[in-house]
């Protein structure tokens, strides 16, 4: 790394990073508030293990959202909160059924209420982008990740219920994201763990996994997840997040998105047991990723931002590509989180509108038992597990 940054092209290459942290403090561990500070990352994931009390989230979220305070747009502050069993964040916020519950129902309005109960809770603690709706299709009963994280098994019924989704997080002001792109759900192994094959023919992913995806980016969807899969028929070579065939030739080409596309985590080991992380950040980048999304090792995310910067230091087109991903994300949030004020401090009691009977009565329907006894002490509440 040269002694002296180009301060600009710092700042345009840390928006294509948004990072996470172990433990669970009250104020941004030193490195992430100055790399924020300093324009290095543009955000931050959340999960359980941050996690101990409302009061800590909203002052940790606080001090997180502070640090880039002297900065034109603020930070991504992201967390899984999908329903069911991904949910990082539990009582005393109101239990958020799984998707599959919603999708059987096929109530559209009622998919928009949940998501916009979802993100009013979330969006009270400082949060302002959940990484959801799941738009994968739920076609295999013996998908390990999946299952009742989809809506359902047809491929219109996840389209529909993901847009009344988008619905609801808009009118919450809440940054939405679908995922995986181009679909997880026909999958038979996890990509937490190894990496999936899908072995479809182009027809066939057109007419299921691509549906959803497709509707969703007629419905105006900001962002989107891709999925650590392969995809033999597209592209023998690389994982669809390092692959331009389907993220730059299916996804902003075929299909016309013009959001942001953020990776999965790149320590999964789908990725992480084939891929340096400079190769990925190198390989996503030309496939057209905007955002690297790296949950857990310093060291990594370090590294990849170093390795961005030297690339776009002496390469144009690299650094034409990181320009054109800034120029998109910083559009995003000055479009979608304007509202927000800048930088962002918590309600006086935020605690008074979570769990609201309001909020419960909505959801109830949907919970089929699950979580309807989300106040028991003996059901775990702040889940310290990713």
């Amino acid at each position: 790394m040269a002694s002296s940054l180009d301060t600009e092209l710092a700042a345009d290459v840390g928006q294509l990073f948004i990072v996470g942290f172990d433990g669970a403090p009250r104020t941004a561990p030193d490195p992430i508030r100055r790399a924020l500070e300093e324009q290095r990352i543009g955000g931050v994931i959340l999960f359980s293990r941050n996690v101990d009390s409302i009061d800590q989230i909203c002052a940790l979220n606080a001090s997180l959202h502070a640090a880039c305070a002297d900065h034109d747009t603020p930070p991504f502050i992201a967390v899984d909160q999908e329903g069911g069993r991904v949910q990082r964040l539990r009582s005393p916020l109101t239990p958020i059924p799984t998707m599959r519950s919603l999708g059987a129902a096929l109530d559209l309005r009622d998919v928009a209420r949940v998501s916009q109960v979802q993100a009013e809770e979330i969006g009270t603690l400082g949060f302002n982008l959940n990484f959801a709706p799941v738009l994968d299709v739920d076609t295999n009963p013996d998908n390990p990740v999946i299952g009742d994280r989809s809506f359902s098994s047809d491929p219109e019924r996840v389209a529909r219920c993901g847009a009344g989704f988008l619905v609801g997080h808009h009118t919450a002001g809440v940054v939405p994201c679908g995922k995986h792109f181009p679909g997880h759900g026909d999958t038979v192994t996890d990509s937490h763990l190894e990496l999936p094959r899908l072995p479809h023919d182009r027809e066939r992913l057109e007419t299921v996994e691509l549906y959803p995806f497709e509707r969703a980016v007629a419905a105006d969807i900001p962002m989107i997840m891709t999925a650590h899969i392969e995809i033999p028929a597209i592209d023998p070579a690389y994982p669809a997040t390092l692959s331009a065939p389907i993220l730059r030739g299916l996804l902003r080409t075929q299909l016309g998105f013009d959001g942001v596309i953020i990776t999965d985590c790149l320590e999964m080991k789908a990725v992480a047991d084939n891929f340096e992380i400079v190769e990925m950040v190198d390989r996503g980048l030309e496939a057209s990723v905007d955002i690297f999304l790296i949950c857990h090792t310093e060291e990594k995310w370090k590294t990849a931002f170093e390795h961005l910067y030297e690339q776009a230091s002496k390469d144009e087109e690299v650094r034409r590509r990181v320009q054109e991903s800034a120029a998109r994300i910083r559009r995003l949030k000055r479009d979608l989180l304007g509202h927000w004020p800048h930088p962002w401090t918590p309600p006086e009691d935020p605690e008074k509108w979570l769990g609201t009977p309001q909020h419960r009565a909505v959801v109830e329907p949907y919970l089929d038992g699950e979580g309807a006894n989300d106040d028991d002490p003996t059901r775990p509440q702040i889940s310290r597990n990713d």
